[in-house]
């Protein structure tokens, strides 16, 4: 089993594409069949595999979480900002981990879909985890 930490700094509202650091990260473990947790400690971020070829998709994403989650100041809970108690509602939506299934050393995944770290209050020094294990 292998577990890597991974750092990211992150501006507001954002996803980042993660996947070359997932599959290095799988590769670096050595497992050829097994399964690769990617967890995110975060209240505020989240994960998704979404498709990589056009960017604006994910800005689309990100525009509809808003739309359904959005900065307001009437939460019952405001930890720090608006946007930070916000994010705590749009990462219980999204999610902190995904499990993917490792094939021939590589994470399983469709031809155009990527990993992406989903960034909802920001900017904040934030990181990611890659557990593999076969």
């Amino acid at each position: 089993m292998s577990l890597s930490n991974h750092k990211l700094a992150t501006t507001a509202n954002q996803a980042y594409e993660i996947t070359k650091t997932v599959r290095e990260a799988v590769a670096a473990s050595g497992v050829t069949e097994g399964l690769c947790v990617v967890f995110v400690p975060h209240t505020t971020a989240g994960l998704s595999i979404s498709s990589f070829w056009d960017p604006k998709g994910l800005e689309d994403v990100h525009d509809d979480i808003n739309r359904l989650v959005p900065t307001r100041i009437d939460f019952k809970h405001q930890f720090d900002t608006p946007q930070d108690a916000a994010g705590h509602v749009k990462s219980v939506l999204v999610g902190v981990s995904l499990t993917l299934i490792i094939v021939d050393g590589a994470p399983l995944l469709g031809h155009s879909q990527g990993i992406f770290f989903n960034e909802f209050d920001g900017p904040r020094q934030r990181q990611f985890f890659v557990k593999c294990h076969g």
